[in-house]
């Protein structure tokens, strides 16, 4: 409660939090927007592959040419102003960073980038939850080791999520579920970039008009973003998957305690202590009456009788029970928000989440019959979607990561609906390959 407090102490002493933001995406132009009416914090540089569009989003954000016209990280630092640089790597060994935020999306970029940060000590806010699906877990050991904080993104929602089941145990409630909404259907599994835009209701104009991604809007839509998002939480905070991974069962608001509770006593949930998304829509398609599409969501137990009175004298929505009860935000703002991870990671040395054990991971599953010799496209793409599962079965099945689906080939054919493993594939030579076998090593033991 006190992180505007100690930004402003921190501005008052000449001292700001100084940070490098990698990627000027839709997350960093929104963080963008906001880092520059923040007291406390100084955005020495922004890397991009194309310094052009880095310039671009930061002048439809609001900023003034003269704000990010320093011709050097010294010129930054010294006249608190922002540096636009195509070198990454460089910019993480500046000594004039404190804090990095990969907003990349990229796994490999993601894990290079934490590598780096541990090698040259600087924190890293990952807003990149594809490379924490991947190789979280093993990414927070080494950067434990290098003595720097590891975070997840305040803002997003795995973050968001973390936080309320964070209050609910530390007010000594037992977490039965906690998750976020979206809109789900069966028949979304197999959506394309190509069939995307129907299911947004877009239409071509508004397409062409706009500056859209199919295939990332299609990896929302197909559940792979939802499944990576609950790996990161069930890695994060202890929760776990049911073995079938995400059920997206429809649900609203005021029924959160009733379905997100145990399937042994009318809800949804395959046991206490769950990671699982809910769904905007019935499954005939017609929407849920105080949806939570855009917000996360915590279903706790009361576990006593004085507690499931007190849950009733102060108004609660419960189960018919009275013992299951939830809290929920409705929305989050992404980027708007991410300022929170940076603060609380630069001046209390804390995360906003980050893993602690691997609990969940997200498997690559064919949308369509594979053939031997297609190269997979990755999360949203034609090829394949990401299913969330427990990491024990993940590597019981030696299931290929979906952060690793992207540029490799097919050696033998794979029906729809398969996972895709390690075996059905010719697998590539490159980091996070390496990181990622390194870790189900570790785990595998």
């Amino acid at each position: 409660m006190n992180l505007h407090v100690l930004l402003a102490h921190r501005a008052a002493n000449g001292k700001p939090l100084r940070v490098l933001l990698i990627g000027a995406g839709k997350f960093g132009s929104m963080f963008l927007s906001q880092v520059r009416r923040t007291q406390g914090l100084h955005l020495v540089a922004v890397a991009d592959l194309s310094p052009q569009r880095a310039k671009e989003s930061l002048a439809r954000v609001g900023w003034r040419a003269d704000q990010y016209a320093a011709s050097s990280f010294d010129e930054a630092r010294r006249r608190s102003t922002t540096f636009v640089t195509d070198d990454a790597p460089a910019a993480i060994a500046n000594d004039a960073i404190e804090i990095v935020i990969d907003a990349t999306g990229s796994p490999a970029a993601g894990i290079r980038h934490v590598l780096a940060c541990c090698k040259h000590g600087k924190h890293i806010v990952m807003v990149n939850v594809e490379a924490d699906a991947l190789a979280g877990p093993l990414l927070v050991q080494r950067a434990r080791e290098a003595g720097i904080v590891y975070s997840l993104a305040y803002g997003d929602q795995p973050a968001l999520i973390c936080e309320m089941v964070d209050w609910a145990r530390a007010a000594g409630f037992e977490v039965i579920a906690a998750g976020k909404g979206t809109k789900y259907l069966p028949v979304y599994h197999e959506a394309t970039p190509q069939t995307v835009w129907g299911h947004y209701g877009f239409t071509p104009e508004q397409v062409a008009a706009g500056d859209f991604n199919a295939q990332m809007f299609n990896s929302f839509l197909d559940g792979t973003k939802s499944a990576i998002e609950m790996a990161a939480v069930a890695n994060a905070t202890g929760l776990t998957p049911a073995p079938g991974g995400l059920a997206f069962p429809p649900c609203g608001v005021d029924d959160l305690p009733r379905v997100m509770r145990p399937a042994s006593e009318g809800g949804h949930l395959h046991h206490r202590g769950q990671v699982e998304v809910i769904s905007s829509l019935e499954r005939d398609g017609r929407p849920v009456f105080r949806d939570l599409r855009w917000g996360v969501y915590v279903a706790f137990a009361g576990d006593s009788d004085y507690v499931r009175r007190c849950f009733k004298e102060y108004g609660l929505h419960t189960d018919g029970s009275g013992n299951y009860a939830a809290m929920y935000k409705p929305y989050h703002l992404i980027g708007l928000e991410l300022g929170i991870s940076v603060a609380a990671v630069g001046l209390r040395g804390e995360a906003t989440g980050a893993a602690t054990g691997f609990r969940g991971d997200v498997v690559s599953v064919a949308k369509r019959d594979l053939s031997e010799g297609e190269s997979l496209d990755g999360e949203g793409g034609y090829t394949v979607y990401g299913r969330l599962t427990p990491a024990a079965d993940s590597l019981a099945c030696a299931g290929l990561p979906i952060g690793l689906a992207h540029g490799v080939k097919i050696t033998r054919r794979v029906a729809k609906g398969q996972v895709v493993t390690w075996n059905d594939i010719a697998v590539p030579d490159s980091d996070a390959v390496l990181l990622r076998r390194e870790m189900e090593r570790l785990y595998r033991a």
